[in-house]
């Protein structure tokens, strides 16, 4: 006999004791490239401490989306391009917090090309949507998992050649 028996499971996203959430946020992006350029954005939301973040576009997976879907949309959303699937750069897991609670975060990124479109057409959740080196990205950017989305970038880039 299992000595879980018996044993209730926290409810999927109630807080557990220790501040944590079991619901996981499941979110995509992509990195956008249109020659040695990549498309980043400025988001509305500020930094905890308030300061402006420098970010690739991603957002949360919709019901009824897998994450290349929700990435695609999520681009032409906050970026106002279109783009066409190179390749999946892979994943990035990451806590943070919101209303006193730890929140488990997962974003599948993938590498784009551009289509057509224009960073102007970027919706109300972002301050600005423009185009910067890609290797100016290195270091640009915000948050360091999306840092690490650029590198894999350029290393497939490198290798492409």
């Amino acid at each position: 006999m299992s000595s879980r028996r018996g044993r209730k499971k926290p409810a999927q996203g109630k807080k557990k004791r220790d501040g944590m959430s079991r619901a996981q946020e499941i979110s995509a992006g992509g990195v956008v490239l249109r020659g040695e350029q990549v498309v980043v954005i400025v988001p509305t939301r500020r930094a905890p401490d308030g300061s402006r973040v420098l970010a690739l576009p991603k957002g949360h997976v919709d019901p009824g989306e897998n994450t290349l879907q929700a990435a695609e949309r999520e681009v032409r959303e906050e970026a106002g391009v279109s783009v066409e699937l190179v390749r999946e750069l892979g994943e990035v897991r990451y806590w943070y917090r919101r209303d006193g609670r730890t929140i488990p975060k997962s974003v599948t990124f993938y590498l784009f090309s551009y289509l057509s479109g224009d960073t102007a057409d970027h919706d109300d959740e972002v301050e600005e949507a423009r185009w910067i080196d890609l290797r100016e990205a290195r270091t640009a950017l915000t948050h360091a998992a999306e840092r690490e989305m650029i590198e894999r970038a350029l290393a497939y880039l490198r290798e492409d050649r």
